[in-house]
């Protein structure tokens, strides 16, 4: 009989501020059950990194790298922060210096179709007892965002029946960590009695005792570091004869003197590395107000016309958290001001339709003014009010003019806005009826910066 003990923790997000307690504990609970003759396993299940973090924003996600080898991992996923947060570049360069494989089985090179030189597509860890544990993993695919970026994202039914028929045979336990989420997770538990244990993450939900669906043992800790994930397996000649898991609430570990110091030397050392990287030199502040169209505002819409090659652009004034001041523009100010890892869009649609979209837009104004948006993308309060540059609106008449000239129902129209617009609610007809590029690798911030780099240069 052996006794196997699975840690995992996924969706950290960069939230540092529980990280003292989680190192602390996985290294101290790690050496007690070797000590007792367990076999112990830590992964991670993706999404360890968040650009809203200024260390992460600062050294391309490389700190949280450095973080991670601090715990000895045997294996990690990446999840869409990883993925879609980086270019091709930033990604392919994120785990030269980390200390365990990355496993990923459904991301590809999309001009080669070759899985990226940094993943692996399995491990398989043999214990003091001859049993053989097979990982894999897969993360959640987004075609729409990883192909901008020049990667190509497979879905599950391609590759996991593959996947298991090559790792199954060679292995005695089949664990599959995955960052697809919970839907996907209970789909896989039910038509893949193969895979012994499921590590999930991504949708941030909590199992806090664990769930078992077909034989499956499942395990789940949430979000932000506020819980790490433990499976327990009793295995007698490769076989688990018993299975449990559950989730350990970080708050209620000891907190050492020195923990809050370095929880702030994170953010000290992010923030300083971010304000040596200067950018331009603006003549005049630009300011943000939820109650007004600001300066900030207006300059944001130009760079997005700029960036997309349009003659219209839309943002929403919720975006823009703090002011620029006159004077040097630097690196730390614009994460600041626009924390938001989104990208932009450019979107075509017929007259009909844009006529259709800004009466969405519309009739949404006041509702959204001061509605707290929570998720796809956005790191701010509420999303505030809603803003056309080249496009206006004749409530009387329910005219839509694009650049003073009423439009005409059959041309088509192209303008420039944020990613954020596809995935929230309320203006369906970008997803439903729109043409839609993303305009990859920057995102808002930077597409800001260089907009104010090119006009404003330090001279």
């Amino acid at each position: 009989m052996e006794d196997i003990i699975i840690f995992h923790t996924n969706d950290l997000h960069s939230h540092l501020e529980n990280w003292p307690k989680i190192r602390r504990y996985l290294t101290l609970q790690k050496k007690k059950y070797t000590e007792a003759g367990k076999t112990v396993l830590t992964v991670d299940l993706g999404d360890f990194i968040d650009r809203w973090h200024p260390l992460t924003e600062a050294t391309d996600g490389q700190a949280n790298i450095a973080l991670m080898n601090e715990v000895d991992y045997d294996a990690a996923t990446i999840g869409n922060n990883e993925g879609v947060g980086n270019s091709k570049e930033q990604l392919n360069q994120l785990y030269d210096h980390a200390d365990f494989p990355v496993l990923l089985g459904n991301l590809f090179d999309l001009t080669t179709h070759q899985a990226p030189a940094w993943t692996s597509s399995y491990k398989i860890i043999e214990t003091k007892e001859q049993t053989k544990i097979g990982l894999i993993a897969l993360t959640a695919p987004f075609p729409l965002t990883y192909a901008p970026n020049g990667w190509e994202i497979r879905s599950i039914k391609e590759v996991l029946p593959q996947l298991i028929r090559e790792v199954q045979p060679k292995c005695d336990i089949l664990v599959l960590m995955s960052h697809l989420g919970i839907d996907e997770d209970l789909k896989i538990a039910n038509a893949f009695p193969e895979i012994n244990v499921l590590l999930g993450s991504h949708t941030h939900h909590l199992f806090k005792y664990g769930e078992k669906i077909n034989g499956t043992q499942l395990s789940a800790a949430g979000k932000f570091g506020n819980y790490i994930g433990e499976v327990q397996l009793s295995v007698d000649k490769g076989q688990i004869i018993q299975s449990g898991a559950k989730a350990i609430a970080t708050a209620e570990l000891p907190t050492l003197v020195q923990d809050q110091k370095e929880i702030d030397d994170y953010l000290t050392l992010g923030h300083h590395l971010l304000k040596t990287k200067k950018i331009a030199k603006i003549p005049h502040s630009l300011l943000s107000d939820l109650n007004a169209e600001h300066p900030l505002m207006v300059t944001a819409l130009k760079a997005l016309k700029e960036k997309g090659q349009t003659e219209v652009a839309i943002l929403n004034n919720g975006l823009f958290l703090t002011d620029i001041p006159k004077g040097i523009v630097n690196a730390d100010q614009l994460h600041e001001a626009l924390p938001h890892p989104m990208h932009l869009i450019r979107v075509t649609l017929s007259g009909h339709d844009l006529v259709r979209m800004v009466k969405e837009m519309e009739k949404n104004r006041d509702y959204l003014r001061k509605f707290p948006i929570m998720g796809m993308g956005f790191r701010g309060k509420v999303f505030g009010e809603l803003y056309y540059d080249g496009l206006a609106y004749n409530k009387q008449k329910e005219e839509v003019l694009w650049n003073h000239r009423p439009i005409e129902l059959e041309s088509n129209y192209t303008f420039t806005t944020i990613d954020h617009f596809m995935f929230i609610p309320f203006f369906p007809t970008i997803e439903l009826a729109g043409s839609v590029d993303f305009i990859f690798p920057e995102f808002l911030r930077t597409v800001l910066g260089n907009y104010l780099k090119t006009h404003y240069p330090i001279l």
